[in-house]
């Protein structure tokens, strides 16, 4: 049987150290989880490749917010992909839209062709678009390697009919890797369901904070319904579990 692949999404270093010791295949490396991810520090991707063995994948997102980018946001990717390239990252991660929501080609193909060698990823700026289909073929024309998506949805489950119509649309053009709500008690049906081959997610448990005074009513620039005091991180035992489950027969 072919191996099925996972991808861990991490913005801390310890959680990518789990996702190797849990047997993913690569990480994605951001920042920001809590804006869907932004690019991660310059420390934070030399530490990343230096500490780990399997792939490193770099979000390229210069804020959050939406997909249409200035050119000082433009530039700042491109500075950004250059800076990976010379850290020696497998792979970078990205996504641009036009005002209309379709995907820009043009800048798009740019930052293809400036990351070549590199693999890279149009992230789920795909799932705001206006038209799934086109986007694809879209993406597909820029030579992009891959698509994550929750189709069209907030979470991959919810997306499954429509992730499935996007791998038999691909004909194995570009890799459809569905994200976000995938976990171990739904990840082998979720492969059979829709004939993905690469699976992203975060496997993330909650620990608590370390410390033992606590200032309850200030908050550090996240949002009250967030608690400052309990920190996700990536369990290496999800993912065991997860990466067994893809490729169980």
């Amino acid at each position: 049987m072919e191996t099925n692949l996972v991808e861990i999404c991490v913005a801390r270093l310890q959680s990518g150290l789990a996702a190797q010791e849990g047997g993913a295949a690569r990480i994605e490396l951001c920042d920001n989880l809590y804006e869907g991810g932004t690019t991660p520090s310059y420390s934070a991707i030399k530490m990343a490749v230096k500490l780990l063995d399997i792939g490193v994948h770099v979000m390229i997102r210069p804020r959050g917010g939406d997909f249409c980018y200035d050119e000082l946001d433009f530039e700042l990717m491109q500075e950004d992909i250059k800076a990976c390239k010379k850290l020696k990252v497998q792979g970078v991660v990205f996504g641009v839209l036009l005002p209309d929501g379709h995907v820009d080609v043009v800048r798009t193909q740019r930052l293809v062709e400036l990351a070549k060698p590199l693999p890279t990823t149009f992230h789920r700026a795909f799932d705001v678009t206006p038209d799934p289909h086109k986007a694809l073929e879209d993406i597909v024309y820029t030579g992009v390697h891959r698509v994550l998506t929750a189709g069209q949805q907030n979470k991959a489950p919810l997306g499954m009919d429509l992730i499935r119509t996007l791998v038999k649309q691909a004909a194995q053009r570009i890799i459809i890797m569905p994200g976000s709500g995938l976990s171990q008690e739904i990840i082998k049906d979720f492969r059979d369901q829709t004939g993905a081959c690469e699976f992203h997610l975060s496997a993330k448990m909650t620990v608590d904070s370390k410390m033992t005074f606590r200032k309850q009513d200030v908050f550090m620039g996240s949002l009250p319904q967030i608690p400052e005091y309990e920190i996700n991180v990536t369990s290496a035992d999800l993912v065991k579990q997860v990466v067994a489950l893809v490729n169980q027969a």
